[in-house]
Formats: structure tokens, C-alpha cells, sequence
């Protein structure tokens, strides 16, 4: 029962037809994070663990470790990882744990599907560029020398093709010549 409140009249064993799509959804979901070759139909302990972190399931009741004892608990002798069916007895045993004030079972089977409905693997704030020590003074482009000074600008950004190759100026000046233009000047009667 993930809380589907449907409009019209539906026959018995509907609801919980959609609550078990609703349930494979977010199971494929975390089954399938971070692995092109998964194919949704199963599920490790450490994608379980995450799932349960994210979807709110984790938390001061229910801790990591008894995540970690309920999945070793069902999932297959010798196996690593879970199907769909295993999920759904896991969350039925997490529940009571999870909710301990609602009355009936079933009120926390619900609750506890109603929880994860819909959801996926976060991904914000996984992974921050780091800004410490070595990577700060090596990427502050203000005390770069030799060639590498010149593919920057004095703001920092990259100057692109001009700061990689030597443009020739075909004036008839030798490069390097700082009195460029000043004969005139120099030469007036």
C-alpha cells in the first residue's frame, strides 16, 4: 500500500498491482545506479544500503548496521545480492523498526512503501572538487611561469588558440623590437 488513492472503483488486487510496479521502479532504480550493464533484477548491499539512506528509510530507528543484518538475512546462501522478492520481505521487516507508532501491520507496510515511492539515487553532493593544499596553489594560474604563463590572461582564463601558438606579425620588425614605430618620432626635421 504506497498510499495510490485511486478516483474510480478498482477490482480487488489492483492496488497492490501498482504498489509493486511502484516497488520495481525504485528498486530498478538503485539497481541500476552506476552500472551501464545492470539489469534492474538485482540489487547489492551497498546500492540497498544506499537506497535506504536516500529514500529515508535510514535514520535514528532503523541504523546501518541493521540494514546490514536484515540483508544478509535474506538474501540467497552464498549469494550477494537481492531480487525484487527479497526486497519487499526486507521492507516488510524494516518497517516495524521504521514505524513503531502506527497500529497495524499493515499501516507500516504501507508507510514504509509510501516512503520509498518513486524515488532514485541522489547524486548532489557526492563528490566536491577539492581545494586544499597542492590543488590550490597548483591551479592559481597567477603563479604560472614560462610558456604556461602565456596561455593565460591576467584574470585567469585560458586565452585558447592565442596562448598556444606563436603569432607571426609580418611588419618587418624583429621580434622582440620594443622601439616598434618610433623612427619617425626620433627622425623629425
Amino acid at each position: 500500500s504506497s498510499g495510490i488513492n485511486a478516483e474510480w472503483p478498482l477490482p480487488p488486487g489492483y492496488k497492490l498491482y501498482f504498489e509493486h510496479l511502484i516497488m520495481e521502479e525504485t528498486f530498478a532504480n538503485f539497481s541500476k545506479f552506476g552500472d551501464t550493464k545492470s539489469t534492474g533484477k538485482e540489487l547489492d548491499n551497498k546500492k540497498f544500503s544506499k537506497l535506504c539512506k536516500d529514500a529515508g528509510i535510514m535514520g535514528k530507528l532503523v541504523t546501518s548496521t541493521d540494514i546490514d543484518i536484515v540483508f544478509s538475512k535474506f538474501k540467497p546462501k552464498g549469494g550477494r545480492t537481492i531480487t525484487i522478492k527479497e526486497f519487499g520481505l526486507i521492507l516488510d521487516e524494516l518497517c516495524v523498526k521504521r514505524f513503531p507508532k502506527k497500529e497495524s501491520l499493515d499501516e507500516k507496510k504501507e508507510a514504509i512503501r509510501t516512503l520509498i515511492a518513486g524515488k532514485g539515487p541522489k547524486t548532489a553532493g557526492t563528490t566536491k572538487t577539492s581545494k586544499k593544499g597542492a590543488t590550490d596553489r597548483l591551479t592559481d594560474t597567477s603563479k604560472y611561469t614560462g610558456s604556461h604563463k602565456e596561455r593565460f590572461g591576467a584574470d585567469g582564463k585560458g586565452k585558447g588558440l592565442e596562448g598556444r601558438e606563436d603569432v607571426i606579425e609580418d611588419d618587418g620588425y624583429v621580434v622582440g623590437y620594443t622601439n616598434k614605430d618610433t623612427y619617425d618620432e626620433a627622425h623629425q626635421d
